[in-house]
């Protein structure tokens, strides 16, 4: 059960948060809309790798597995694609770019100061544009707050990764925005 008493209490993790307070939910949604689902030279499912890598190094099993699941759900990769993220992405083939970008993210979700100029320098060798350095350090800032968000407030959630298959499509395909 969540620390405050939710509108909903069968709501798992921010959605039972969004629904709590709609005039906070829809600035959180939009911003996790343009981030993940907007216009951008990087896909939907490397940019829900990055929500969901961040997520799992704040240690927020909400965030890190419905975000796993989405990117799943972009990639048509599998449900097995969270437990991969756990390892690094170590049987996920994804490009020399995604990596510098999750190194970037990391360092985000360390310390933002800890982003250094070898860190961009390495994703502009690999590729990425100044947009996607950019967005990289954006949602790996904004799930930082997300993450803090649903954990700072007890938000219970699903245990098995199975459980997050529906929601993962949901977000992938038809979006965050609930308001």
């Amino acid at each position: 059960m969540a620390h405050i008493k939710l509108l909903n209490e069968e709501l798992p993790g921010i959605v039972g948060l969004l629904d709590y307070r709609p005039e906070t939910g829809k600035p959180l949604t939009d911003l996790a809309e343009i981030l993940l689902r907007g216009p951008s030279s990087l896909t939907s499912g490397e940019r829900e790798i990055i929500a969901a890598s961040v997520s799992y190094w704040n240690q927020c099993h909400f965030c890190h597995t419905s975000h796993g699941a989405a990117a799943a759900a972009h990639l048509k990769s599998g449900i097995g694609l969270i437990d991969d993220i756990k390892v690094g992405l170590s049987a996920t083939p994804v490009s020399d770019k995604l990596r510098t970008l999750l190194h970037s993210a990391q360092q985000v979700q360390r310390n933002g100061k800890n982003v250094t100029d070898e860190d961009v320098a390495a994703a502009r060798e690999q590729g990425a544009t100044d947009n996607e350095i950019h967005d990289t350090v954006l949602i790996a800032a904004a799930f930082c707050m997300y993450n803090r968000y649903v954990d700072g407030l007890g938000t219970w959630a699903p245990g098995p990764n199975e459980a997050y298959a529906e929601m993962g499509e949901r977000m992938a395909h038809v979006g965050y925005v609930r308001f």
